[in-house]
């Protein structure tokens, strides 16, 4: 089991690693300020496969490309945990950031690297997408979720 916080501690959560379907860094410029750095580590799941031991605080906005990404927060600290698209409940985001552990963790492509700032620019040997990756890519992590 993997296993993560927020900084005061008062939100915990856990995973098996085995479930997770894909990592990213994304460098929307959403991200970018919900961060206040020049990108967003992602960690891709089925929500079924993430447990939490208390509702976050949930803010909605309207993504670039037109999904209602919500995001969870904790009430004390503020700090970001963990996301989803309401067009796409059953997964989860989860910020790599908050992981007890991020050692094993490995990066599987950049997304919107035109958003990406010089001074935080895309990891190298991995896959680039100028944007989101899209509905083929979405539909494939729906899949990968069932299956896992």
């Amino acid at each position: 089991m993997e296993f993560g916080k927020c900084l005061c501690g008062a939100i915990e959560y856990s995973f098996d690693r085995s479930k997770v379907i894909s990592a990213h860094h994304c460098h929307c410029k959403d991200c970018q300020r919900v961060t206040g750095s020049g990108k967003a580590t992602i960690i891709i799941m089925s929500k079924k496969y993430f447990e939490v031991n208390q509702d976050p605080k949930f803010f909605e906005v309207l993504g670039e490309q037109g999904n209602h990404v919500v995001r969870g927060f904790c009430p004390n600290c503020g700090s970001g945990m963990f996301s989803y698209l309401k067009e796409h409940p059953n997964m989860v985001f989860v910020k790599a950031g908050t992981l007890n552990d991020s050692s094993w963790l490995k990066i599987d492509s950049n997304f919107f690297t035109d958003s990406s700032c010089d001074w935080n620019r895309p990891v190298e040997g991995v896959k680039n997408h100028n944007a989101n990756p899209g509905l083929a890519s979405n539909l494939m992590m729906a899949i990968k979720s069932l299956i896992k």
